[in-house]
């Protein structure tokens, strides 16, 4: 399994988590305080400097008021693929 930062899927995570917050309403810095984290850390995630893990994207969910299954949902498996 490939766990670059460019892979199609990672990007197109970035991309459904920047669209939930714009359609929220909020900047980066606005999310970021609702996280309790720098307005870096909402950057490098958004534009592919860093991953975020499981519990991340439970916070950045509940942060946004939507729910982290609406966002996964739309991200298609790998299984039986080799790399």
């Amino acid at each position: 399994m490939q766990k670059s930062l460019r892979t199609p899927r990672q990007m197109l995570l970035q991309s459904l988590l920047v669209e939930a917050r714009k359609s929220k309403g909020l900047t980066q810095a606005e999310l970021a305080v609702l996280l309790n984290k720098p307005q870096s850390f909402v950057a490098k995630y958004e534009n592919g400097e860093r991953r975020i893990d499981v519990i991340e994207l439970v916070d950045i969910s509940a942060a946004l008021k939507i729910a982290a299954s609406d966002i996964l949902g739309k991200i298609k498996p790998e299984v039986g693929s080799e790399q």
